[in-house]
């Protein structure tokens, strides 16, 4: 089925969106409508239609003049497979033995690799982006490097492959928390599509004060891909709940964020055991003395 697309931008927030739902109403219908600001200081909003069927070009013609906004630009676009397409880009990562594919690949796992079961519908941490590949590198090293099993924690775990990584090798605790109770649900549909339900434990949490995570404190390894703000918050309750000798590995920063995480940690009494760029990100792995 074709798609079609309409748009056109005009000046102001008001007029931008009284448009957005005056193209809603256009017959035929689009199936979607957009409205978002131009992020190029001009003060201009882009408004948009997706259409099924080709698009009442004389009536996008009035809408447009009616609202003071420029022609509508419609283009049709081409017909694409795109689960097939998401498959093309999302192929298989290797981690060092760690090995994430989608099912659509589930014969190409190579023989002695543990695999990762992640679908491409899970948009962050199937291991394509550089911190989550990061992270598994991290702690692949760290397993070369006889790294003994410990209590495991992954905080923000997203689709927890982080934490599936560590229940792949080791039979320990490990819990598994993200702020975003959607969040959890995936994990726990991972985990059952990795046979591996039972062997991570999933919670909503924020930060280590939930009493789940507070209870098996202290961790010997500490996992937390998130962002920049709040890995500095929580600088603090991480080397706190980290055993003595224990490692975090911390990613989610831009290249440019990495030293003032690293300050931030090394203030608290961990150390820079390995530090490592792919692409604009940077993954830290951390020792508490």
């Amino acid at each position: 089925m074709p798609t079609y697309t309409a748009l056109t931008t005009l000046e102001g927030k008001p007029a931008a969106e009284a448009l957005g739902e005056a193209l809603e109403r256009l017959e035929p219908a689009p199936t979607g409508v957009g409205v978002f600001e131009v992020e190029d200081d001009s003060g201009l909003w882009e408004v948009g239609g997706y259409f099924t069927e080709s698009p009442d070009e004389a009536g996008l013609a009035v809408l447009a003049a009616a609202f003071g906004a420029k022609p509508f630009t419609i283009s049709e676009l081409p017909e694409t497979d795109w689960v097939a397409h998401v498959r093309r880009e999302l192929a298989p990562v290797e981690a060092g033995r760690f090995y994430v594919y989608g099912s659509h690949d589930a014969e190409t796992v190579p023989e002695g690799a543990e695999p990762l079961l992640i679908e491409a519908a899970m948009a962050f941490g199937t291991g394509h982006h550089g911190t989550t590949l990061g992270c598994l590198r991290a702690f692949d090293r760290l397993l070369e490097g006889g790294l003994a099993p410990c209590p495991v924690a992954d905080v923000g775990c997203g689709t927890a492959v982080l934490a599936m990584a560590a229940a792949r090798v080791w039979d320990v605790p490990i819990i598994a928390s993200d702020i975003d109770p959607v969040a959890v649900e995936v994990a726990e549909a991972n985990l059952a599509a990795n046979g591996l339900t039972g062997n991570v434990s999933c919670i909503e949490a924020t930060g280590l004060d939930h009493p789940v995570l507070a209870g098996a404190a202290p961790f010997g390894l500490i996992f937390a891909n998130i962002l920049k703000g709040p890995l500095i918050g929580l600088a603090p309750d991480i080397a706190k709940a980290l055993a003595p000798g224990g490692h975090a590995i911390l990613s989610g920063l831009l290249n440019d964020q990495a030293p003032d995480v690293t300050e931030t940690y090394v203030a608290e009494g961990l150390t820079v055991a390995n530090a490592e760029t792919i692409g604009d990100w940077t993954t830290l792995c951390l020792q508490k003395s």
